[in-house]
């Protein structure tokens, strides 16, 4: 018996073809994967990963529960759409590249239920996702979305995000039109059909005059339209918006798990007091011949492999921005341009730190070329930004960090910042007074001092 998709006389011509294919897909991405992981080696440690199972559940609820998500509700509710069909459409994608190799017809149907359910879950998930993405095109292109511009959404940005959502609606309909021949195809000629297919099984239905031939085509030509899309897509991701496909959901997973408001401490500045408060630890500290770690972040490379991970997590969908305070009282600052610029100026930097390691200056930096001081010094470090965000970004840790370069290594700050430094440092207090005047204010009162 001859399967669907397999028009031609000599079947392992097409699995050459497809093996071909498949190699070029994945060779192609393991190339960017190896760039962008050796960008990450430029980078600095971050904080352990522990307790791995309250790291699951925060997964399970917020990536793949899309919680945050439905913070907007009706819209949260077509994007989650879009989640969970990638989620169940996945399993027919695996299907079909293990019939591209070996040859077969619907691989897994030996799993009877639970391929069904699959099969059938997909056929209604396409029509759901396309639907949504039909929505997420007409707002971009039709609306105007307030968070959806910014000086840092550039018209490379609004074709990015109007490219992905096509391919991702072109994926479905020719899902549905592979499901559709095969479904046709297979009642013509009263075969089995593996699976259940209940929105194919209509339009197929709907389809009058049709020969199994041409289901036969309409299978086949549909078949190779979506894998090669596919194929495509995932090349396409990593340059993308879009790559938080991948991203989001070990983001969530690596998400800090401490109070948002919590400030970590700078290891090198507590070594730094520790040898202050005991000089006799000076003699057992590792030789000076080695330069002193940078305080903070000036550029690309100082961030830590967390900062940049999250940064390549960044949906730009601008929930962050939307509720800043900063940003909503006019001032410059954007979270989400903060987040844009780490992963450019590593796009711009890193190339050039491959050549000539990771000591290579071009003259630029992080700071003042791509983001202000105020920019940094706007921030009023209330966590709106980490809070919304759908994917669990920090990007309050990363303005500290900044901000901390700046004060410790320029001593760069705002004139009210540098007088309470002064005073702090003079007075032992932020006030102007010094301690024996800190109580001035109660002479008059009659206090009880027990």
């Amino acid at each position: 018996m001859q399967r669907p998709y397999q028009l031609h006389e000599n079947p392992m011509s097409r699995q050459i073809i497809f093996a071909v294919t498949l190699l070029v897909t994945i060779g192609a991405f393991a190339f960017t994967v190896s760039r962008i992981m050796k960008y990450f080696s430029f980078t600095r440690p971050a904080f352990p990963i522990r307790d791995p199972g309250k790291r699951f559940n925060l997964m399970l609820k917020v990536a793949f529960g899309q919680t945050k998500i439905f913070r907007r509700p009706v819209i949260g509710f077509f994007h989650a759409l879009v989640f969970w069909g990638f989620c169940v459409i996945l399993f027919g994608s695996l299907e079909m590249v293990i019939d591209g190799l070996s040859g077969s017809e619907k691989v897994f149907k030996f799993l009877g239920p639970v391929h069904s359910f699959f099969m059938a879950s997909g056929d209604v998930f396409a029509v759901l996702v396309a639907v949504s993405i039909i929505i997420f095109l007409s707002r971009r292109l039709f609306f105007h979305i307030k968070r959806f511009e910014g000086p840092e959404m550039k018209h490379r940005s609004h074709i990015d995000a109007a490219t992905a959502l096509t391919l991702i609606l072109l994926l479905m309909v020719s899902l549905l039109t592979m499901n559709t021949g095969y479904v046709g195809s297979k009642s013509i000629s009263g075969e089995e059909i593996a699976g259940l297919y209940p929105v194919s099984a209509i339009f197929a239905g709907a389809v009058n005059g049709m020969s199994e031939k041409s289901f036969l085509l309409m299978s086949e030509i549909s078949w190779w339209v979506h894998i090669l899309l596919i194929f495509v897509f995932a090349n396409y991701l990593p340059y993308s918006k879009h790559f938080h496909v991948f991203m989001s959901v070990p983001n969530v997973f690596l998400s800090r798990l401490e109070p948002l408001g919590k400030m970590t401490n700078m290891d090198n500045i507590t070594r730094e007091v520790k040898l202050m408060l005991n000089p006799d630890t000076a003699f057992s500290a590792p030789a000076g011949d080695t330069p002193p770690e940078r305080f903070g972040i000036r550029d690309a490379e100082d961030a830590t492999w967390k900062n940049y991970f999250e940064s390549l997590s960044c949906t730009e969908c601008g929930r962050c921005t939307s509720v800043c305070p900063a940003n909503i009282t006019g001032k410059k600052l954007s979270p989400r341009k903060i987040m844009m610029d780490l992963r450019a100026r590593m796009k711009e930097k890193g190339p050039l730190m491959v050549e000539n390691g990771r000591d290579y200056s071009d003259n630029r930096s992080l700071i003042r070329d791509y983001i202000s001081e105020e920019e940094l010094w706007a921030c009023t470090t209330c966590n709106a930004c980490t809070k919304e965000c759908p994917v669990n970004i920090n990007q309050v840790s990363l303005i500290l960090d900044m901000r901390r370069y700046l004060v410790l290594e320029e001593a760069s700050a705002p004139g009210e910042l540098k007088a309470v430094f002064n005073n702090i440092e003079n007075n032992g207090a932020p006030w102007q007074y010094s301690s024996e005047d800190r109580l001035n204010w109660a002479k008059d009162l009659e206090i009880n001092v027990i």
